[in-house]
């Protein structure tokens, strides 16, 4: 029988192994892997891609968040959001999944863009005292508590408002002929401008009103640069 020594012995021998610890791929990119979401990945086909750099590593981020605009989803037109927009959704995928809710809603999209934080309406929200926790207790109370052990999907879909809400942000891109990205910005007013959306009666139990609402759309299409991270 061997001894505790030999069997630690063993077990360092075996995590040393070089085929253990192998070196990280210096690109990731969110269109090769499941971690993206088949309706992302499908929408960036031969699309932009933005890119920045996390611990040292490059990460490829997709450009484009799924739409309903017939034209833009047939690839007729091309739309490009911004990458605070993007990694907005992002965190907002990742929040449902926190609330343990079945779906993305626009009460995600709100938490997304909070977490993600460098954005004008991220900055406007917290100027006006509005935070994640309470936004996140404003849902609880508004939508209510998931079971305790339920567990979310990997990617939520997104409910019907949070839908309109992309639509919403992207049509006024549009139709604003100006040149440049759809913004975080953009994807806020979207939230606040469905009145029946879990968001936009989050934002109103939590003070926000359209005269707020109307600072931060002089200035919607504007994004400063991000700073290199």
């Amino acid at each position: 029988m061997a001894t505790a020594a030999q069997v630690a012995a063993t077990f360092l021998s075996f995590l040393s192994c070089p085929r253990h610890h192998t070196a990280p791929s210096p690109s990731i990119s969110f269109l090769a892997t499941p971690v993206l979401p088949a309706s992302l990945r499908a929408a960036a086909a031969g699309g932009q891609t933005l890119t920045f750099r996390c611990r040292g590593r490059r990460i490829a981020v997709v450009a484009q968040l799924p739409t309903m605009i017939p034209e833009l989803a047939s690839g007729e037109k091309k739309i490009r959001w911004s990458s605070r927009a993007v990694r907005s959704f992002a965190m907002a995928e990742l929040e449902a999944r926190k609330m343990r809710y079945p779906t993305t809603g626009t009460e995600g999209l709100l938490m997304g863009i909070l977490v993600e934080g460098t954005s004008d309406a991220a900055k406007l929200m917290r100027a006006k005292g509005i935070t994640l926790l309470t936004v996140r207790d404003a849902a609880a109370t508004i939508l209510g508590k998931s079971e305790m052990f339920y567990f979310s999907p990997m990617h939520p879909p997104l409910t019907e408002s949070a839908q309109r809400a992309l639509d919403w942000a992207v049509n006024e891109k549009l139709k604003s002929g100006e040149d440049g990205e759809v913004t975080a910005n953009h994807l806020f007013l979207a939230i606040w401008s469905d009145k029946e959306s879990a968001g936009h009666k989050v934002l109103a139990s939590l003070g926000f009103d359209d005269q707020k609402a109307s600072l931060l759309a002089k200035t919607a299409g504007e994004e400063k640069a991000m700073s290199p991270r």
